[in-house]
């Protein structure tokens, strides 16, 4: 009962904040406006760029009336966000005047958003050796690698996925069902409190995103969507790992994490930055290949279903 709750306050915040908001972003010239020089700008009309607050709000207003966890990581969860939010709303205001943010600031912002949780004591500590049951602590330095590149890595993987209407959020919704299902199954309420705050302002936004979109959330929402489903999977899928489901939050959450993966490599051996965005994630790929955007996000749920339900089949193994 708690739970679906939590889901329909969540989502309500969501979907009563979403339109007040696309209206001030019109007043302030907030909105991102079609470029044709720009190859990844597939829409047609200015879009109003702030449904990341709406987001925000309604995530940590469910989270923290719900889960009433008032500690340290609770704390570097809401810096964490904070900072990710402002950063990305630089960004997004860059965009609304036809310019480039540089790479570099967005980078150290999303690694100090890392670090706050990282030293809050939500971290990649270890797994158990399937052969002896034992609990393997992995060295310090390893600890703080490992978790950086964690949250770093799937909040990157998700902001390079917002590139057509309903997919981001989409993604996102279907990785956090998966990461609820495993956080009931595991007995982590905290977690499961974060994952299905997050089901209740993903599914909100796509009553807005789907396609052709009122609204979008731009860096600020989707990379702050990135950060929370990583944090919940450090606070949740990984805790107590095996070697086997250290793979279930990653298949969770696999399609943009396969993508882009594939995409670094493809600019790498270019010799194209990495950081830098293009129009070579498979949404772009798809909709070059003759689907249109409504066929590609139908492909890409599918397929983020089917490795979500491969994520939910180890874990049953697990158990």
């Amino acid at each position: 009962m708690l739970y679906g709750l939590a889901f329909l306050v969540s989502f309500f915040i969501v979907y009563l904040l979403i339109p007040p908001l696309a209206r001030l972003a019109f007043r302030l010239d907030f909105v991102d406006r079609p470029r044709e020089d720009v190859e990844r700008k597939i829409h047609r009309e200015p879009i109003p760029l702030t449904a990341s607050y709406a987001i925000f709000v309604g995530f940590f207003i469910t989270y923290l009336l719900f889960a009433r966890e008032f500690n340290l990581e609770t704390l570097a969860l809401f810096i964490g966000g904070v900072l990710l939010l402002t950063i990305g709303t630089i960004d997004d205001w860059y965009k609304t005047k036809g310019k480039d943010f540089p790479a570099l600031p967005k980078f150290i912002v999303q690694i100090a958003a890392a670090v706050l949780v990282f030293f809050s004591g939500n971290a990649f500590t270890g797994f158990i050796n399937p052969f002896s049951g034992d609990y393997i602590s992995l060295p310090f330095i390893l600890q703080f690698l490992l978790t950086i590149i964690w949250i770093f890595g799937v909040t990157t993987v998700i902001n390079f996925s917002d590139g057509m209407d309903g997919l981001a959020g989409g993604l996102t919704a279907i990785s956090a069902v998966t990461l609820f299902v495993v956080a009931l199954t595991m007995g982590q309420s905290t977690s499961a409190f974060m994952a299905v705050s997050l089901i209740g302002v993903t599914l909100a936004y796509l009553r807005f995103n789907k396609a052709p979109a009122k609204i979008f959330m731009g860096d600020a929402g989707a990379t702050f969507l990135g950060f929370i489903l990583a944090v919940i999977a450090l606070d949740g899928a990984f805790k107590q790992a095996t070697i086997l489901s250290l793979f279930i939050p990653i298949l969770a959450l696999g399609v943009p994490i396969f993508d882009n993966i594939f995409v670094v490599i493809r600019r790498f051996l270019k010799g194209q930055a990495i950081y830098q965005a293009d129009a070579t994630q498979v949404h772009y790929r798809l909709l070059k290949a003759g689907l249109n955007q409504r066929q590609v996000v139908g492909v890409l749920y599918l397929a983020s279903v089917c490795l979500s339900l491969s994520s939910i089949i180890l874990l049953l193994i697990q158990t």
